[in-house]
Protein backbone atom coordinates (compact mmCIF):
# COMPACT_ATOMS: atom_id res chain seq x y z
CA UNK A 1 0.00 0.00 0.00
CA UNK A 2 2.85 2.54 0.77
CA UNK A 3 4.36 2.45 -2.60
CA UNK A 4 1.81 2.36 -4.87
CA UNK A 5 -0.08 5.14 -2.48
CA UNK A 6 3.38 7.20 -3.42
CA UNK A 7 3.84 6.21 -7.35
CA UNK A 8 0.16 6.24 -8.24
CA UNK A 9 -0.04 10.14 -7.41
CA UNK A 10 3.73 11.08 -7.43
CA UNK A 11 3.64 13.22 -10.85
CA UNK A 12 0.89 14.92 -9.82
CA UNK A 13 2.29 15.72 -6.24
CA UNK A 14 5.62 17.10 -8.04
CA UNK A 15 3.93 19.42 -10.27
CA UNK A 16 1.43 20.89 -8.73
CA UNK A 17 3.00 21.29 -4.98
CA UNK A 18 6.29 21.68 -6.15
CA UNK A 19 5.65 22.74 -9.21
CA UNK A 20 7.76 21.08 -11.53
CA UNK A 21 7.24 20.40 -15.34
CA UNK A 22 5.65 17.43 -16.41
CA UNK A 23 8.75 16.00 -18.03
CA UNK A 24 11.25 16.57 -15.33
CA UNK A 25 8.60 15.01 -12.96
CA UNK A 26 8.04 12.13 -14.91
CA UNK A 27 11.78 11.57 -15.40
CA UNK A 28 11.94 11.55 -11.78
CA UNK A 29 9.17 9.44 -11.09
CA UNK A 30 10.48 6.86 -13.81
CA UNK A 31 14.12 7.12 -12.16
CA UNK A 32 12.86 6.44 -8.55
CA UNK A 33 10.32 3.81 -9.43
CA UNK A 34 13.76 1.83 -11.32
CA UNK A 35 15.59 2.01 -8.13
CA UNK A 36 12.73 0.64 -6.45
CA UNK A 37 12.86 -2.25 -8.69
CA UNK A 38 16.61 -2.56 -9.13
CA UNK A 39 17.50 -2.48 -4.91
CA UNK A 40 15.65 -5.96 -4.41
CA UNK A 41 18.62 -7.39 -5.82
CA UNK A 42 21.18 -6.18 -3.62
CA UNK A 43 18.53 -6.88 -0.34
CA UNK A 44 18.14 -9.94 -1.57
CA UNK A 45 21.68 -10.45 -1.00
CA UNK A 46 22.03 -8.71 2.01
CA UNK A 47 18.81 -10.58 3.45
CA UNK A 48 18.62 -8.00 6.33
CA UNK A 49 15.09 -8.03 7.45
CA UNK A 50 15.89 -4.57 9.44
CA UNK A 51 16.00 -2.86 6.55
CA UNK A 52 12.41 -2.48 7.11
CA UNK A 53 13.23 0.17 9.20
CA UNK A 54 14.17 2.73 5.93
CA UNK A 55 10.60 2.36 5.00
CA UNK A 56 9.29 3.40 8.12
CA UNK A 57 11.65 6.34 8.34
CA UNK A 58 11.28 7.16 4.95
CA UNK A 59 7.34 7.80 4.86
CA UNK A 60 7.59 9.82 8.56
CA UNK A 61 10.38 11.90 6.24
CA UNK A 62 7.76 11.75 3.47
CA UNK A 63 4.50 12.51 5.02
CA UNK A 64 6.64 15.59 6.61
CA UNK A 65 7.90 16.95 3.75
CA UNK A 66 3.90 17.09 2.41
CA UNK A 67 2.86 18.34 5.82
CA UNK A 68 4.64 20.76 6.76
CA UNK A 69 4.66 24.04 4.06
CA UNK A 70 8.44 25.32 4.65
CA UNK A 71 9.11 22.47 3.41
CA UNK A 72 7.60 23.49 -0.02
CA UNK A 73 6.95 26.28 -2.59
CA UNK A 74 3.61 28.47 -1.43
CA UNK A 75 0.59 27.31 -3.83
CA UNK A 76 -0.09 29.53 -7.26
CA UNK A 77 -2.45 32.14 -7.18
CA UNK A 78 -5.26 31.43 -9.84
CA UNK A 79 -4.57 34.29 -12.53
CA UNK A 80 0.00 33.63 -12.36
CA UNK A 81 0.54 30.86 -14.68
CA UNK A 82 2.11 27.71 -14.05
CA UNK A 83 5.45 28.70 -15.61
CA UNK A 84 5.36 31.67 -13.31
CA UNK A 85 4.76 30.18 -10.28
CA UNK A 86 7.38 29.96 -7.46
CA UNK A 87 9.58 26.96 -8.05
CA UNK A 88 10.70 24.66 -4.86
CA UNK A 89 13.78 25.69 -3.61
CA UNK A 90 17.50 23.15 -3.62
CA UNK A 91 16.88 22.33 0.02
CA UNK A 92 12.91 21.29 -0.75
CA UNK A 93 13.88 19.22 -3.19
CA UNK A 94 16.78 17.52 -1.63
CA UNK A 95 14.81 16.70 1.48
CA UNK A 96 11.74 15.33 -0.64
CA UNK A 97 14.35 13.01 -2.49
CA UNK A 98 16.01 11.99 0.43
CA UNK A 99 12.98 10.94 2.02
CA UNK A 100 11.96 8.59 -1.46
CA UNK A 101 15.25 7.50 -1.95
CA UNK A 102 15.33 5.83 1.59
CA UNK A 103 11.89 4.48 0.83
CA UNK A 104 13.89 2.22 -2.16
CA UNK A 105 16.63 1.45 0.14
CA UNK A 106 13.97 0.08 2.54
CA UNK A 107 11.70 -1.76 -0.30
CA UNK A 108 15.12 -3.60 -1.51
CA UNK A 109 15.66 -5.26 2.10
CA UNK A 110 11.95 -6.04 2.65
CA UNK A 111 10.20 -6.95 -0.77
CA UNK A 112 12.46 -9.94 -1.57
CA UNK A 113 12.90 -11.36 2.08
CA UNK A 114 9.45 -11.42 3.84
CA UNK A 115 7.35 -13.53 1.43
CA UNK A 116 10.67 -15.80 1.66
CA UNK A 117 10.63 -15.36 5.67
CA UNK A 118 7.27 -16.18 5.67
CA UNK A 119 7.73 -19.25 4.03
CA UNK A 120 10.45 -20.25 6.29
CA UNK A 121 7.78 -20.68 8.93
CA UNK A 122 6.70 -23.78 7.43
CA UNK A 123 8.45 -27.05 7.33
CA UNK A 124 8.75 -28.77 3.53
CA UNK A 125 9.70 -32.16 5.07
CA UNK A 126 6.00 -32.04 6.94
CA UNK A 127 2.61 -32.61 4.62
CA UNK A 128 0.56 -30.65 6.86
CA UNK A 129 2.98 -27.49 6.65
CA UNK A 130 3.78 -28.03 3.16
CA UNK A 131 -0.01 -27.48 2.07
CA UNK A 132 0.00 -24.61 4.77
CA UNK A 133 2.84 -22.63 3.28
CA UNK A 134 0.33 -23.02 -0.19
CA UNK A 135 -2.12 -21.14 1.23
CA UNK A 136 -0.02 -18.78 2.64
CA UNK A 137 1.54 -17.55 -0.68
CA UNK A 138 -2.38 -17.83 -1.56
CA UNK A 139 -3.29 -15.71 1.24
CA UNK A 140 0.04 -13.41 0.49
CA UNK A 141 -1.13 -12.33 -2.73
CA UNK A 142 -4.62 -11.64 -1.94
CA UNK A 143 -3.85 -8.71 0.58
CA UNK A 144 -0.89 -7.65 -2.25
CA UNK A 145 -4.08 -7.18 -4.08
CA UNK A 146 -5.86 -5.43 -1.47
CA UNK A 147 -3.72 -2.92 -0.60
CA UNK A 148 -2.49 -2.40 -4.62
CA UNK A 149 -6.29 -1.48 -5.02
CA UNK A 150 -6.82 0.66 -1.81
CA UNK A 151 -3.77 2.10 -2.48
CA UNK A 152 -4.80 3.13 -6.48
CA UNK A 153 -8.17 4.47 -5.55
CA UNK A 154 -9.08 5.60 -2.18
CA UNK A 155 -5.55 6.73 -1.43
CA UNK A 156 -5.25 8.68 -4.78
CA UNK A 157 -8.73 9.88 -3.98
CA UNK A 158 -8.06 11.26 -0.35
CA UNK A 159 -4.56 13.02 -2.12
CA UNK A 160 -6.74 14.60 -4.62
CA UNK A 161 -9.65 15.83 -2.52
CA UNK A 162 -8.49 16.11 0.95
CA UNK A 163 -4.54 16.34 0.66
CA UNK A 164 -1.77 14.72 0.66
CA UNK A 165 -0.48 14.94 4.51
CA UNK A 166 -3.50 12.59 5.11
CA UNK A 167 -2.60 10.66 2.06
CA UNK A 168 0.97 10.27 2.96
CA UNK A 169 -0.19 9.84 6.37
CA UNK A 170 -2.48 6.53 6.28
CA UNK A 171 0.16 4.02 4.53
CA UNK A 172 2.85 5.81 7.26
CA UNK A 173 1.07 4.96 10.36
CA UNK A 174 -0.18 0.74 8.81
CA UNK A 175 3.92 0.92 7.84
CA UNK A 176 4.41 1.38 11.93
CA UNK A 177 1.49 -0.51 13.27
CA UNK A 178 3.02 -3.78 10.58
CA UNK A 179 6.39 -2.94 11.86
CA UNK A 180 5.27 -3.30 15.20
CA UNK A 181 3.36 -6.63 14.90
CA UNK A 182 6.47 -8.00 12.98
CA UNK A 183 8.87 -6.76 15.51
CA UNK A 184 6.79 -8.06 18.64
CA UNK A 185 6.38 -11.89 16.75
CA UNK A 186 10.26 -12.11 17.04
CA UNK A 187 10.12 -14.75 19.59
CA UNK A 188 7.70 -16.74 17.90
CA UNK A 189 9.92 -16.66 14.61
CA UNK A 190 11.66 -19.71 12.69
CA UNK A 191 15.36 -17.99 12.15
CA UNK A 192 16.99 -19.85 9.18
CA UNK A 193 20.63 -19.87 9.31
CA UNK A 194 22.12 -17.77 6.11
CA UNK A 195 23.24 -20.61 3.34
CA UNK A 196 24.60 -17.84 1.26
CA UNK A 197 23.87 -16.69 -2.10
CA UNK A 198 22.79 -18.88 -4.98
CA UNK A 199 24.10 -16.14 -7.19
CA UNK A 200 27.33 -17.05 -6.07
CA UNK A 201 27.18 -20.60 -6.49
CA UNK A 202 25.82 -20.28 -9.93
CA UNK A 203 29.33 -18.28 -10.46
CA UNK A 204 31.21 -20.90 -8.91
CA UNK A 205 29.63 -23.51 -11.55
CA UNK A 206 30.51 -21.46 -14.57
CA UNK A 207 34.10 -20.77 -13.62
CA UNK A 208 34.51 -24.58 -12.59
CA UNK A 209 33.10 -25.48 -15.93
CA UNK A 210 35.34 -22.73 -17.43
CA UNK A 211 38.69 -24.73 -16.13
CA UNK A 212 37.73 -27.72 -16.62
CA UNK A 213 36.02 -27.14 -20.24
CA UNK A 214 38.69 -29.64 -21.89
CA UNK A 215 37.78 -32.32 -19.81
CA UNK A 216 35.37 -35.85 -21.32
CA UNK A 217 32.20 -35.71 -19.66
CA UNK A 218 31.86 -39.43 -18.02
CA UNK A 219 28.68 -41.25 -19.30
CA UNK A 220 27.46 -42.92 -16.47
CA UNK A 221 26.36 -39.42 -14.10
CA UNK A 222 27.60 -42.05 -11.26
CA UNK A 223 31.12 -40.59 -11.50
CA UNK A 224 30.17 -36.57 -11.52
CA UNK A 225 30.58 -35.17 -7.53
CA UNK A 226 27.79 -35.69 -5.78
CA UNK A 227 27.43 -35.14 -1.90
CA UNK A 228 25.55 -37.96 0.53
CA UNK A 229 22.12 -37.88 1.08
CA UNK A 230 22.47 -37.92 4.47
CA UNK A 231 24.38 -34.64 4.06
CA UNK A 232 21.32 -32.91 2.19
CA UNK A 233 18.76 -34.12 4.79
CA UNK A 234 20.89 -32.64 7.82
CA UNK A 235 20.72 -29.46 5.95
CA UNK A 236 17.02 -30.09 4.88
CA UNK A 237 17.24 -29.86 1.49
CA UNK A 238 16.02 -32.17 -1.14
CA UNK A 239 18.34 -33.86 -4.04
CA UNK A 240 17.86 -32.81 -7.10
CA UNK A 241 18.63 -35.69 -10.05
CA UNK A 242 20.80 -35.12 -13.00
CA UNK A 243 19.09 -34.58 -15.88
CA UNK A 244 20.31 -34.37 -19.50
CA UNK A 245 19.76 -30.31 -19.18
CA UNK A 246 22.56 -27.79 -19.15
CA UNK A 247 25.60 -30.50 -20.31
CA UNK A 248 27.68 -27.53 -20.18
CA UNK A 249 28.20 -27.03 -16.99
CA UNK A 250 28.70 -30.86 -16.63
CA UNK A 251 32.64 -30.42 -16.10
CA UNK A 252 31.88 -28.45 -13.23
CA UNK A 253 30.61 -31.43 -11.36
CA UNK A 254 33.81 -33.70 -12.44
Amino acid sequence: MSYYGIASNLVLYLTEKLHEGTVKSSNHVTNWAGTVWIMPAAGASIADAYLGRYWTFGMCLLTLTVSLPMLRPPPCAQDIADKDCQKASSFQIGIFFFALYIIAVGTGGTKPNISTMGADQFDEFEPKERSQKLSFYNWWVFYILIGTISAQTVLVYIQDNVGFALGYGIPTIGLVVSILIFVLGTPLYRHRLPSGSPLTRMVQVFVAAMRKWKLNVPIDSKELHEVSIEEYTSKGRYKINHSSSLRLVFNSLY
